[in-house]
């Protein structure tokens, strides 16, 4: 079974990889039937020496491979008939940007399997640079709150080196006394929370949050029960939220109340109550001053979302009486931080956590008889058909 770590062709480029070349050649060790092979690259955070340097063929021609790794979309006149690509391919939400190279997968006979489909039985993520978004969208939520107050000046993230030197950045400043919401409690949420905590600032319960004045920053992790509630006002139940939430409304005002920053970590699933809306940003009541919407659903769950932004420019305002977009630091305005790929500005790490759990997980299966049947799962294309499981795509391919 022959690898190729193949070079990131979309612009604008990313310089993540699926491997870090240690991690590669533990790769390697454990599993000596595989080959793996360096497809060539001016852009990954590794350099190809890196690379060589362990013993690794690395070449500009990988077609004789038979598994194409990758992290970004690749080019429809890059790909490689009859290969099998993994690559986070944005096609199983039916993006419309992307239908074409759904087709080009499915008549060049490509296997694909996409990261975010790689999952556990029960259907959670097995892999992903969640945690490494978590991160670096909230080391940017104070990166906005300092410019607009010209409180302190947080470099970014993508001209330091590593985590290590994101925290010692922020071992630099200090926050004054606000009050900090945090939704969701996967691995984005988890993420944001590793800088909430590395700032020291205190962790309160969502009782406490909404009741209580403070006199000092604090936080609050809110879980989806506590930010949405059933109609009936029944006690309600994660599982049951998750399988039809649209017996639930928002309860987010309880906290947009009392919230000064707002740092969106949740999932949003389909037909989940908005957890804010324009009408709601409008309330006299609504207090929320910078929202960090990590997770960025552009013109969804979280109003003041109207575009995601860019590594190049991440702020930008949201004036709530006019609906529409103002600067960043424009008076009453929101200010918002909406970049969505956040884990592009810390390559390295993101490339060496990622390479982790690939290695933990999906390696072993081309090896083990794929027994706990995560490479099934997780192929959405193979033998020119839709599989089973994304048979749901195929109006989506039909252009219906």
């Amino acid at each position: 079974m022959k690898f190729a770590i193949i070079k990131e062709r979309k612009n604008p480029p990313d310089r993540r990889v699926v491997f870090s070349p240690e991690k590669l050649a533990e790769a390697r060790e454990k599993f000596p039937k595989a080959e793996f092979i360096v497809e060539s690259s001016d852009i990954r955070i590794f350099p190809d020496s890196a690379y060589k340097a362990l013993g690794f063929t690395v070449t500009d021609d990988v077609s004789n491979c038979d598994v194409m790794l990758g992290v970004k979309e690749v080019p429809v006149e890059y790909l490689i008939p009859n290969k099998k690509y993994f690559f986070f391919s944005h096609t199983i939400k039916k993006q419309p940007y992307n239908r074409k190279l759904l087709l080009a997968m499915l008549d060049n006979n490509i296997s694909m399997y996409d990261h975010e489909t790689i999952v556990r039985q029960t259907g959670s993520r097995l892999i992903g640079f969640g945690r490494y978004a978590g991160l670096v969208g909230a080391y940017n939520g104070f990166r906005m709150l300092g410019l607009r107050n010209g409180l302190f000046t947080l470099p970014k993230v993508e001209t330091l080196a590593d985590l290590d030197a994101v925290k010692a950045e922020l071992d630099k400043i200090t926050i004054p006394n606000i009050k900090i919401l945090l939704t969701g409690t996967g691995k984005v949420a988890q993420g944001a929370k590793e800088i909430l905590d590395h700032l020291k600032i205190k962790e309160v319960s969502d009782a406490l949050y909404i009741t209580s004045t403070f006199s000092e920053p604090v936080y609050c992790m809110a879980d989806v029960m506590e930010y949405n509630k059933r109609k009936d006002g029944k006690v309600g139940f994660k599982q049951e939220f998750y399988k039809d939430p649209t017996g639930y409304e928002s309860n987010f005002m309880a906290y947009a109340k009392v919230t000064d920053f707002f740092i969106a970590g949740h999932f949003y699933g389909n037909n989940a109550p908005y957890l804010f809306t324009r009408d709601d940003a409008k309330d006299p009541d609504f207090k929320i001053k910078y929202v960090a919407d990590i997770s960025c659903d552009v013109d969804g769950p979280v109003a003041s979302t109207l575009r995601a932004s860019t590594i190049a420019d991440p702020f930008y305002g949201y004036d709530a009486k006019a609906e529409s977009e103002v600067a960043f630091d424009a008076k009453n305005a929101i200010t918002v931080m909406a970049v969505d790929n956040l884990p592009c500005e810390l390559p390295k790490d993101a490339s060496e956590g990622f390479g982790e759990m690939f290695l933990e997980h999906v390696i072993p299966a081309f090896f083990n008889d794929d027994e706990r049947g995560i490479l099934k799962r997780a192929r959405i294309t193979n033998d020119g058909k839709l599989t089973k499981r994304f048979a749901y795509l195929q109006d989506y391919v039909d252009g219906k």
